[in-house]
C-alpha cells in the first residue's frame, strides 16, 4: 500500500505550521540512511513524519530513537513502522524542549543525529547539538538547498555567515546529495538537500567560547568594517581594535565575512593579551 493511501485511511491532514514534507522513494531513503552513517549505531531522529526515513534508517542501526512534535501521525507510524517495534522508539514531545539530562539518559552512548528538518528550526537544531556536552558522531540533516549551500559555504561568498563559522569550529560539512522538490509529498516550493556534518574535533584545543564571541562580532553588523564591529560588542577603543587586527595579520579595513574558523580563534587568543 502506497504511503498516500495509509495517510487518507488514517485521515491524516497535513500541518503547515510543522513544514511536514514526507519522502516516498525507496532508493533516495536508503542512501540518505547511508549518508547518516547509520550502521550499527543509535540514531536519533527528529521528525519522524511518516516513518519512512524512520523505517531505511533501522534498516542500518542499531536502534532509532526519533522524536515528533505531531500526535495525529501516531495511526500512520502504527502502519508504517509495524514490526519494528524492537529496534524503533517513537517519542512524541518537541526535542528542542527535551532537557540533555533526559536526551542522554534516553540515549545512552554514542549516537549520530538524522532529521529532514523545515526551515524555521534548522538553525537551531544544529546549534544544540553542535554545542551540547555529548555531541552527535555526525548531524545528517535534509534541507532548503540555499540553507545548505550556507552551512558548506567559503569564507567572502554571500552565503557564508555566522552559522557556517560557528559549523566550521565543531567540524566538516559536506552536501551528500541534491534533492528535487519533485521528491516530496506535498511538493514544497524549493529544492533541498543533504548535508552531513562530521564533528571531528578538530579545534578541540581551542577556546571556541572566546572564539563564538569574535564571530558573533564578525556578523553583527555586516556592512561594517570587523574594527567597527570589534568596537562596538566588545567596548574597545579603535586603536586597541586596530592593534589587534594588525598583530593577527590582517587589514584594518578587512570585513568579517572574509575570515575563517581559524582566523576567528587566532583573533580569540591574541585579544586576551591586548584586550586586557
Amino acid at each position: 500500500m502506497s504511503l498516500a493511501q495509509i495517510l487518507s485511511e488514517c485521515g491524516f491532514c497535513f500541518e503547515k505550521r510543522f513544514g511536514q514534507n514526507f519522502l516516498t522513494d525507496g532508493n533516495l531513503l536508503d542512501a540518505i540512511a547511508a549518508d547518516a552513517n547509520a550502521d550499527g549505531m543509535t540514531v536519533l531522529e527528529i521528525g519522524t513524519g511518516a516513518g519512512t526515513l524512520t523505517a531505511a534508517l533501522a534498516k542500518r542501526a542499531k536502534r532509532v530513537v526519533s522524536y515528533e512534535i505531531d500526535k495525529n501521525l501516531m495511526p500512520v507510524l502504527a502502519r508504517t513502522l509495524a514490526g519494528l517495534d524492537e529496534k524503533v522508539e517513537v517519542i512524541f514531545r518537541d526535542v528542542m524542549k527535551e532537557s540533555d539530562e533526559e536526551l542522554d539518559k534516553i540515549l545512552g552512548g554514542d549516537y549520530v543525529l538524522a532529521a529532514n528538518l523545515p526551515y524555521y528550526i534548522t538553525t537551531p537544531v544544529i546549534m544544540r547539538f553542535i554545542e551540547r556536552a555529548r555531541k552527535p558522531k555526525s548531524i545528517t540533516v535534509m534541507v532548503q538547498k540555499e540553507v545548505g549551500e550556507r552551512l558548506i559555504a567559503a569564507p567572502g561568498t554571500p552565503e557564508y555567515g555566522a552559522v557556517t563559522a560557528a559549523v566550521a569550529l565543531e567540524g566538516s560539512a559536506k552536501i551528500t546529495r541534491i534533492v528535487p522538490r519533485t521528491m516530496f509529498m506535498p511538493r514544497p516550493n524549493v529544492d533541498s538537500c543533504v548535508v552531513r556534518i562530521d564533528l571531528d574535533g578538530r579545534f578541540a584545543d581551542a577556546d571556541k567560547a572566546a572564539a563564538k564571541k569574535f564571530i558573533r562580532a564578525a556578523f553583527a553588523m555586516r556592512r561594517k568594517t570587523l574594527v567597527n564591529n570589534i568596537c562596538a560588542q566588545f567596548g574597545q577603543k579603535r586603536e586597541r581594535a586596530e592593534k589587534l587586527l594588525t598583530r593577527c595579520g590582517f587589514d584594518v579595513r578587512v570585513r568579517g565575512e572574509k575570515l575563517g574558523v581559524e582566523d576567528f580563534i587566532a583573533l580569540s587568543e591574541a585579544a586576551k593579551e591586548i584586550f586586557e
